[in-house]
């Protein structure tokens, strides 16, 4: 697999972003307390649907957060 892309096939704009976007699914999805942990093998089998939604919901109202922040801080 070519450098920036990841297993679907969409090319990453940010290659090095997946750990610390893994971190945070795993964080949000330790907070919802949905038996998932960092390093269980990414088997999310136990998870309904509705919870995996919940989980990607909370990660871009997240990183919303985080560019509105550097926005107003004058960071690009």
């Amino acid at each position: 697999m070519a450098l920036g892309q990841s297993g679907s096939g969409r090319t990453q704009l940010v290659p090095d972003s997946h750990k610390a976007l893994d971190d945070m699914k795993y964080e949000i999805a330790e907070s919802m307390e949905l038996g998932v942990h960092q390093g269980s093998e990414d088997y999310w089998g136990e998870v309904t649907s509705k919870n995996c939604g919940r989980v990607g919901g909370q990660m871009v109202k997240k990183l919303i957060s985080m560019a509105e922040e550097q926005l107003a801080n004058g960071i690009k």
